[in-house]
C-alpha cells in the first residue's frame, strides 16, 4: 500500500532542516520504500514536507515516519500520515 506523509516544520526550524538534510536525503534515498518525496515552500523557504512511501500497514508507515531523522531531530510540528492511491502519473 501507498502512503503519505504530510510533514509541516515547526515554526522557526529552518536550521534544524539544514543541518539534518544530508541525512534526511540518505534514508529516504537508501530506504527502497520512497515513490516520491519533497518539501512544501512557502515565500521561497521550506516549511515541510511530502513523502509518499510503499509500506504493508499504517504501523510500517508510522515506524518509517518515526525513523526519519527530521522527525528524530525534533523538526516536525506535526505528521499525519494517511492511505494514499495513486490515480493519475
Amino acid at each position: 500500500m501507498l502512503y503519505a506523509l504530510t510533514c509541516l516544520d515547526k515554526p522557526g526550524a529552518l536550521q534544524t532542516r539544514l543541518d539534518t538534510r544530508a541525512a534526511h536525503l540518505e534514508f529516504l534515498n537508501t530506504s527502497g520504500k520512497v515513490t516520491l518525496a519533497g518539501p512544501f515552500i512557502e515565500n521561497g523557504q521550506p516549511v515541510g514536507s511530502l513523502v509518499v512511501i510503499e509500506a504493508a500497514d499504517l504501523a510500517e508507515a508510522q515506524a518509517f515516519a518515526a525513523a526519519d531523522p527530521y522527525a528524530r531531530a525534533g523538526l516536525f510540528a506535526s505528521v499525519t500520515i494517511r492511505e494514499w492511491r495513486k490515480v493519475i502519473g
